[in-house]
């Protein structure tokens, strides 16, 4: 049994950053995060029911939904799998989140407030992506920052390979502490950052409530089951890939064969008895 939560369930995710009691973790976080471009000193938790809905895999799309002291919408969400289109479905999502700030009535001039899209992804979403993807507004030619409404950071966990004394920067310590959670015995960093000492408290399964750990445990349930759909859907389709792969090549041998006998003089009968291709193949070759 893990000592603490596994960050990737639903519900754990939402117990480490989705509560009041645990909002100076998310808080942290986002500091860290953000850090040398602003600070947050407190931020109201949203009701997620103002954004989007998605059928096609929401069962892990886990989200939390704040606006900061200062006014801005921030949209932090961890995927477990990549989605169809999830560039787009991001763009769109924080689209929605902007939209949403509009007002009836002549007196409204289009002020927005910045909103911001936090996308942890155990997955890489392509080959180019960095660890880290920061998405703004800016002119093509010159880079220059056209507005700072918009803003998407992605940051993709598979890609984090650092030990925990490699870690050099808050940032890099919260991705180390997220990526291995559930096989650590205890949770490092403490001395050098305060708030990993409530983390390891809120996040210590022996200290969940009786209903808390039966969510967390229905949610860990949820997360292994579909790991383990998803785990043999892609062993399927490596499978129907080999098979097809290995019909193509034994084609293109049969061709190639076919090729040389006729260049030797054999009839198209004879070729096609030899190489099972059929006669119209060989007569084009």
């Amino acid at each position: 049994m893990s000592k603490f939560i596994n960050p990737f369930t639903d519900y754990g995710f939402k117990l480490i950053f989705g509560r009041e009691v645990s909002k100076d973790l998310l808080i942290e976080f986002l500091n860290d995060l953000l850090e040398g471009e602003r600070v947050i000193t407190d931020l109201q938790f949203l009701n997620n029911e103002q954004l989007p809905c998605y059928p096609e895999g929401r069962g892990i799309i886990y989200d939390v939904y704040c606006t900061t002291d200062t006014g801005e919408k921030i949209i932090v969400e961890m995927q477990n799998r990549m989605q169809s289109n999830f560039k787009e479905r991001s763009i769109y999502y924080l689209s929605r989140a902007i939209v949403n700030q509009g007002q009836v009535g002549n007196e409204w001039k289009f002020e927005i407030k910045a909103v911001y899209g936090v996308f942890l992804m155990n997955f890489v979403i392509d080959k180019n992506i960095k660890l880290r993807t920061d998405v703004i507004l800016a002119d093509r030619e010159n880079g220059n920052l056209f507005s700072d409404k918009f803003r998407e950071i992605f940051i993709a966990l598979p890609l984090f390979d650092k030990s925990e004394e490699e870690c050099e920067t808050n940032f890099e310590r919260w991705i180390y502490i997220l990526n291995n959670m559930e096989t650590l015995k205890r949770l490092p960093f403490k001395a050098r950052k305060a708030v990993f000492e409530k983390l390891e408290d809120i996040a210590d399964v022996a200290s969940m409530s009786p209903e808390d750990r039966e969510r967390y445990d229905n949610s860990v349930k949820v997360y292994r089951d579909y790991l383990v759909t998803m785990d043999a859907a892609e062993q399927k389709g490596i499978e129907i890939g080999e098979k097809r792969g290995l019909k193509e090549g034994k084609e293109r041998a049969q061709l190639e064969i076919a090729k040389n006998l006729k260049a030797k003089g054999m009839d198209n009968n004879s070729i096609a008895e030899c190489t099972e291709l059929p006669i119209e193949t060989i007569e084009s070759l």
